[in-house]
């Protein structure tokens, strides 16, 4: 029975944006269909590692592409795993991928930008539609008689059909019908061309029909024979010296799908109690679904050359989710499972050299190619932070990696390592000062920074979510021990002179009667009010204990619907010499509506939010309709 179903509506809508944003790299359907018949070999073989009879004939698998002039269509075919009705559905009709909202909210119009975002994300199958008006599809899955294949079709309009069809063998047929302005796609040179332009890197081997030169025809004729087009070898089993640059860019997108290059990558073989090959690359940009926790990321999985797994996230630690490659073991069992890699001491082993060579990569990218490792921390700075708390046995390599942005940089300047912060220390220095804010804006307009200012001493500014986690692991870098400006006293001894040490002793003499009765207008709402050593310009600030949790942490935790436990209420720190907290010592009747003010005032400046701003206004206003 035939079925008539409509595309998913993001499917409409990508279709659309393919049709004309990578029209003028429609070369590229061929490359990404061509990796689909790959993956689907790959599949079958890791199936038939417990079902043999999967492989019925032991007919070797392969890829075949031909053409049909007088039928304007191109046939790519493969005997690899096939698909079910249900599956030729989910697959060919929807994008099961996340983060597809997020893309579409990201196109803009233009033509150039949009084609990069649509690489990015991953179209595969989809790109037929660059060339062909209609596309067709029948397949059979591997172990189901010839009579249950399935055909689909459609001209990527808004709907497509499936219904009941025959098929010799397993496997799949893609039937590309043309359109007008692409036949001259129908060549065996065209596409030769294509095939070895993008994948002559495929382990599987692509085979087309072998054609002559007919002197009489002055036309090329067919032989009956089929050869293979590709070098149909695993390129990561080929010595390095034997690949090149443009071949190793071509692996990439096969494994990626992505439409640009990759930013870098190593290949190494291992020897020793571990055998294996590993091919790791590090995207130029983010995918889509970084962030999502549901989607599976990891390494593409052989043993001895045999497809186990997509995805292999036992391979690499989450916060190098981000690599892309394939790791070929010699020693792990074919029949392996996720849950065997999970106790694996072999995987193990894989997983720490993996991560080594990772490590050692972007070290090389961050001194010999800073401009590249300036883009790579852009797009993964974020998820490399991760691994500050995640890889204990790593923590001084990434530390060494995290880029910082500083309040002695100017707006939109590239972060600063660790290593350079310390070389900038000024004299009596003795912690690494960070502030931690929800925006850089907040961080660089924060009161806690006014006396840093003053001093020349650099703090770094941390505005990512994942940066208030990661300072409760990074305690200490070369000795140096990290210390936040909105918690606990400020040790700044060491970096005052003689006349300023007298003068704060004198001071906090002449304000200790005002300190108390501040603290006793306030009550339970403060914990402790004390004068300030941060403050030039603003009249107070709030900090919180050293062992408390952080004002920033807190409302991070609370955006996000947590519960925050109840915590010692922050200290209200005072700035002695500005007007306002001077005036303080000359109120008796309306010292607590000041004292209210100033502190509600300090916690706008840091960023929080009032418990009852109606009352904040009408104090504002009653105070500033009898000042005086």
């Amino acid at each position: 029975m035939k079925e008539t179903l409509g595309f998913q509506a993001e499917v409409k809508q990508l279709l659309r944006l393919m049709i004309h944003s990578l029209y003028s790299n429609r070369e590229i359907f061929l490359r990404e269909l061509i990796s689909n018949a790959s993956d689907a070999c790959d599949r079958l073989r890791f199936e038939a590692i417990a079902s043999p009879a999967l492989l019925d004939g032991g007919e070797e698998l392969s890829i075949r592409v031909d053409y049909d002039k007088e039928a304007k269509t191109i046939t790519v075919s493969d005997n690899g795993i096939g698909m079910t009705r249900d599956e030729v559905v989910l697959h060919l009709g929807t994008i099961a991928r996340s983060g597809t909202r997020e893309f579409f909210e990201k196109l803009s119009g233009d033509q150039q930008k949009d084609a990069q975002l649509i690489g990015q994300f991953g179209v595969g199958f989809y790109s037929a539609f660059i060339v062909a008006e209609r596309v067709s599809v029948i397949s059979r899955r591997a172990g189901v008689p010839a009579d249950q294949a399935v055909r689909w079709e459609s001209d990527g309009s808004g709907e497509f059909t499936v219904e009941p069809s025959e098929r010799a063998a397993r496997g799949t047929d893609v039937i590309l019908h043309l359109k007008a302005d692409d036949l001259e796609l129908l060549s065996s040179w065209k596409l030769r061309s294509i095939l070895i332009k993008y994948s002559d890197h495929i382990a599987t081997p692509i085979r087309m029909p072998k054609e002559e030169w007919d002197k009489d025809r002055n036309d090329y004729r067919r032989t009956g024979e089929v050869e293979t087009v590709n070098q149909a070898s695993a390129l990561w089993a080929r010595p390095k010296g034997d690949i090149t640059e443009q071949q190793y860019r071509d692996f990439y997108k096969h494994l990626s799908h992505d439409f640009g290059d990759a930013l870098a990558w190593t290949h190494n073989r291992v020897e020793g109690r571990n055998e294996y090959i590993q091919l790791l690359y590090l995207p130029a940009q983010a995918p889509f679904d970084l962030w999502d926790r549901r989607h599976q990321h990891g390494l593409k999985l052989y043993v001895r050359r045999v497809f186990i797994m997509d995805d292999a996230e036992q391979l690499l630690p989450p916060y190098l989710r981000f690599v892309r490659g394939v790791v070929d073991s010699n020693d792990l069992p074919l029949n392996v499972s996720r849950e065997l890699l999970q106790e694996s001491r072999d995987v193990k082993a894989i997983r720490e050299g993996c991560t080594k060579r990772i490590l050692t990569l972007l070290e090389d990218l961050a001194q010999n190619r800073t401009d590249d490792y300036a883009r790579f921390w852009a797009e993964f700075g974020q998820v490399l932070k991760e691994g500050v708390g995640e890889d204990i046995a790593n923590r001084d390599r990434i530390a060494r990696l995290l880029r910082l942005r500083t309040s002695a940089a100017a707006d939109g300047a590239a972060g600063a390592s660790l290593a350079d912060y310390v070389g900038r220390m000024v004299p009596g220095q003795k912690s690494i000062f960070y502030l931690t804010a929800e925006t850089i804006e907040a961080a660089r307009g924060s009161p806690h920074l006014e006396i840093f200012r003053k001093k020349g001493v650099e703090v770094v500014l941390l505005t990512d979510r994942v940066d208030e986690w990661m300072v409760g692991f990074l305690t200490e870098f070369d000795g140096k021990p990290l210390q936040s400006v909105a918690r606990g006293e400020l040790d700044l001894e060491a970096l005052a002179d003689a006349a300023e040490k007298q003068e704060q002793q004198k001071v906090a003499e002449e304000f200790k009667e005002l300190l108390e009765r501040v603290k006793q207008a306030l009550g339970d709402r403060v914990s402790q009010v004390r004068l300030s050593s941060r403050l030039t310009d603003s009249p107070a600030c709030i900090v919180v204990d050293k062992d408390q949790m952080s004002a920033n942490l807190q409302r991070l935790l609370k955006a996000a619907g947590q519960n925050v436990p109840a915590g010692a209420a922050p200290i209200l720190e005072l700035n002695a010499a500005h007007p306002l907290v001077q005036r303080l010592r000359t109120q008796e009747g309306r010292l607590s509506d000041w004292a209210h003010l100033l502190l509600e005032q300090a916690v706008l400046a840091d960023g929080g939010q009032l418990d009852n701003p109606a009352a904040y206004v009408k104090r504002v206003n009653d105070l500033l309709l009898n000042a005086g």
